[in-house]
């Protein structure tokens, strides 16, 4: 029996760049934790960038992040920064992709340490030496291209996911289970305590 084969999966297709996606791995990781639950979290590419044509704009993610400050984590994005937005994510989502090949658990660490550089430190994730940090910090090389983000992102389109981040347990799937997003006169964001407490029971019963 392999590592992989003690912890079973909670398939999860995300951007890196996605600051909901971040307050969703971080509160799904959390409960995890408490119920000292084996599962592992695989978080494939879902590259916005591909979707929308572009990359999310800083100044938008801004928003969505001060919206997160106030309803939902105040705690999180102290590091984060319009002045160092990266370029792209693909580089980064392809780091991911390459960690997961080598084990559930390495690909979980990095999919997570990267979102931490880019949210609570305010590095650029786009860059060549942010990118090469982490890799050394986990073990690995960083692949020379990003080609393996489509796989994920195909995947995730016969897998029909709605957009970032979106869940995955057996035949079961939630999009975005820790929120309650509302666009009407603004941008409001809350806890939904009753979707992530029945994804969790479902996820680490």
């Amino acid at each position: 029996m392999t590592e992989d084969d003690q912890h079973p999966a909670i398939d999860v297709w995300a951007d890196i760049v996605c600051p909901f996606a971040h307050v969703g791995l971080r509160r799904m990781t959390a409960a995890r934790d408490a119920r000292s639950h084996p599962a592992r979290l695989r978080i494939r590419a879902w590259p916005l960038e591909l979707v929308n044509g572009e990359l999310s704009p800083a100044n938008e993610v801004a928003e969505k992040v001060a919206a997160l400050r106030d309803g939902v984590s105040p705690d999180l994005f102290a590091g984060f920064d319009e002045e160092t937005w990266p370029a792209t994510s693909l580089p980064a989502l392809a780091l991911t992709a390459i960690a997961y090949d080598r084990s559930l658990d390495t690909g979980e660490q990095l999919a997570l340490a990267v979102r931490d550089r880019l949210f609570e430190d305010g590095l650029d994730i786009s860059d060549h030496d942010v990118l090469g940090t982490i890799a050394n910090d986990h073990g690995i090389e960083p692949p020379s291209s990003s080609e393996v983000v489509l796989r994920d992102y195909e995947l995730g389109r016969l897998r029909g996911v709605r957009g970032s981040p979106h869940f995955f347990v057996g035949t079961e799937d939630s999009f975005c289970p820790t929120l309650d997003i509302e666009h009407e006169d603004g941008l409001t964001v809350r806890y939904d305590a009753e979707s992530f407490d029945e994804f969790t029971d479902l996820a680490f019963s």
